[in-house]
């Protein structure tokens, strides 16, 4: 899924807060320190056109497989879902649009190297094809899909609710300017400001979760709607927040308090559909149990140096949970050291961005691997399995962050989301808004890095020579 919206409207939407107001003298100051800065790498760096061209010359060594789409406008969320393979995207048309459309993918070892490069950028991928169309009430800032069912996605917008969506029932739209948005099938309430990015689905039950600029963290039951009862009111026209609010909603189970700043992304644990974590610009980490009230259950004060913008917890173990945050860094927390009193350091921190961490994901397939993307318009793939360990590779270079192997380099601008295929190993699709680099629109690429690249060593190894017997074999026939 994407987000978007019309360029001539507004710009890409920042993440976190903005900055503080500064002095006359102190930006002069800076101005000049970073002209100097900028002259002195202009020789060393080269720039990001140049570093593209080498990436995708090196596209049928790294991938397996890979598919470019090009998005008529800025994107800000992208998801595969489960069965069947699809994408649920906002093109930022006028007006804004929620778009699913069907995706193929690629068999593993099918594609050709030869073609898997040739690709034009401004270019619509085959691979993608539009399916339905939905017209959304205002920008989609984050879409997020109910484990248990696909079709249902939850989405968030400029506003305090949170519209969920049945993608199967609702109609085919086509998006044309003055035409009526469609009506979400439900609408959460309980924000008191705006809440635009943290939103988070259960994997075990019907949960929803959301936090926002009021500072607090929600929690409702989808199944309260099916259920009936007070808890669930019809709106009538004009009713509720605003005029997304046209269907029938549902109040909170919960309302948590505990962040001093805007909550900018929430998990659920995955073993637990009670239990879930929030991460802010308060640079804080907490994690909340519904069983035991609505205030914190554990607190880390600071647990990054600057704002958190993203937060993950491992599916395979319950203990481990990734931040990303505005320093640049990825840092993986264990809550078995953490205590109430927010007293509790990282057991690792990943420094391989050169710009802000917009958003991390554990892996489906090896619970030690994660990706990070960045605002450097690099997605790295990670696994903490490898930090620590020496590698002998003289090919290596040996600035490489620890527990870094793999950089997916094909956007050349911030990478606001990514997502991993849990349907088809190792596959992400991943999206970046492009309107710094091109002045408008965006890229949505599926890809699957070469099996070379992640398989264990002795493996890969073991299949080299076994490949170069059967050349050497060949070779000898008369």
């Amino acid at each position: 899924m994407e987000s978007s919206q019309p360029q001539q409207q507004q710009g890409p939407k920042k993440r976190g807060r903005k900055p503080k107001p500064k002095d006359e003298k102190e930006q002069q100051q800076q101005q000049q320190s970073a002209g100097k800065m900028k002259e002195g790498k202009k020789a060393q760096q080269p720039s990001v056109d140049e570093k593209y061209t080498q990436w995708k010359s090196l596209v049928p060594v790294l991938y397996d497989w890979l598919a470019n789409h090009n998005l008529v406008w800025p994107s800000l969320s992208c998801r595969l879902s489960k069965l069947p393979t699809r994408i649920d995207s906002t093109d930022g048309s006028v007006p804004n649009t929620l778009v699913i459309a069907n995706c193929e993918v690629v068999k593993p070892r099918v594609a050709a190297a030869e073609h898997i490069s040739q690709f034009n950028e401004e270019a619509r991928s085959p691979f993608v094809k539009k399916y339905k169309t939905l017209i959304h009430p205002g920008e989609v800032n984050r879409i997020r899909e109910l484990p248990q069912n696909s079709k249902i996605v939850a989405t968030h917008t400029d506003s305090p609710d949170v519209l969920i969506w049945d993608v199967e029932a609702q109609p085919n739209r086509h998006a044309v300017l003055g035409a009526t948005h469609s009506r979400p099938d439900l609408i959460l309430t309980g924000h008191q400001d705006n809440a635009e990015f943290a939103l988070a689905m259960c994997p075990t039950e019907p949960y929803v979760i959301s936090g926002g600029k009021d500072k607090s963290v929600v929690l409702w039951s989808i199944q309260d709607h099916i259920s009936g009862g007070s808890i669930v009111k019809q709106n009538k026209p004009g009713e509720g927040n605003d005029k997304t609010a046209e269907g029938p909603s549902v109040v909170p189970r919960g309302i948590f308090c505990g962040h001093e700043d805007t909550v900018e992304d929430v998990a659920f644990c995955p073993s637990s559909a009670q239990e879930f974590c929030s991460v802010g610009d308060d640079s804080c980490l907490i994690l909340w149990d519904a069983r035991v009230g609505t205030g914190p259950t554990i607190k880390v004060e600071k647990a990054h140096d600057a704002d958190l913008h993203c937060v993950d917890w491992n599916p395979h173990d319950d203990n481990l949970i990734l931040t990303g945050s505005a320093d640049n860094t990825v840092r993986m927390f264990d809550r078995r050291n953490l205590t109430s009193n927010g007293v509790g350091s990282p057991i690792y921190k990943f420094e391989g961005h050169r710009a802000a961490v917009l958003c991390v994901q554990w892996s489906p397939d090896k619970s030690s691997v994660f990706g990070s993307s960045a605002e450097d318009g690099l997605l790295n793939i990670w696994d903490y399995d490898k930090v620590g360990k020496k590698v002998e590779r003289p090919s290596k270079s040996p600035s490489t962050p620890a527990g870094l192997f793999f950089q997916h380099a094909g956007h050349r601008d911030k990478v606001v989301d990514f997502h991993w295929n849990a349907s088809d190993p190792w596959t992400v699709v991943s999206v970046s808004d492009d309107c710094d680099s091109t002045g408008g629109g965006g890229t949505l690429q599926i890809w699957r890095m070469s099996d070379l690249i992640y398989r264990p060593e002795e493996e890969v190894l073991a299949e080299l020579e076994k490949f170069k017997s059967h050349v050497i074999s060949c070779a000898s026939k008369p």
